[in-house]
């Protein structure tokens, strides 16, 4: 099971904002990720469904999602030319691994960005948000940008008693 989302036109981003994803390039099919078109909040669901028979009465499995991002950004127009950042946030936290910052020297000037993550979805409480913020202190421009969901398997963590 594979999605996609993207942003063709330019959309400028203000700080601390979401980036909003109006196109479902290949929307989830299977019910397991969630996304209101036009939104920037992506909701992944665990998709294990436990029947018993481990001897544990609680098992805790994770589904894991691979989480990719790549686009377009620049300084928006008005913005203050300096570093500007990128990222990928799950559950309302910036997961430091995907910062991508970038330092143009004009407003407009585009550089090319991407990262990629795993996110663990516990079945303890079934869903976790991702959305791609800016975490810049200026105005970003994003285009021609995409965001990839990919199941990568289930792992068992652990068993409550």
């Amino acid at each position: 099971m594979a999605a996609e989302y993207s942003i063709i036109t330019a959309q400028t981003v203000q700080p601390g904002q979401a980036a909003l994803f109006p196109v479902a390039t290949y929307p989830c099919r299977s019910w397991y990720i969630f996304h209101r078109e036009g939104s920037g909040i992506f909701r992944l669901a665990n998709r294990v469904r436990y029947s018993g028979n481990c001897g544990c009465r609680r098992p805790i499995f994770e589904t894991l999602y691979n989480v990719e991002f790549h686009g377009n950004i620049a300084v928006a127009e008005g913005g203050t030319v300096g570093p500007i950042s990128l990222a990928l946030v799950v559950d309302g936290e910036i997961d430091p691994e995907s910062v991508m910052t970038v330092t143009p020297a004009a407003v407009g000037d585009l550089f090319n960005i991407g990262t990629g993550i795993v996110v663990a979805v516990p079945s303890i409480c079934g869903c976790s948000n991702v959305s791609v913020k800016n975490i810049s202190t200026t105005p970003v421009e994003i285009s021609n940008a995409v965001i990839k969901f990919d199941t990568a398997g289930v792992r068992r963590v652990s068993c409550c008693g």
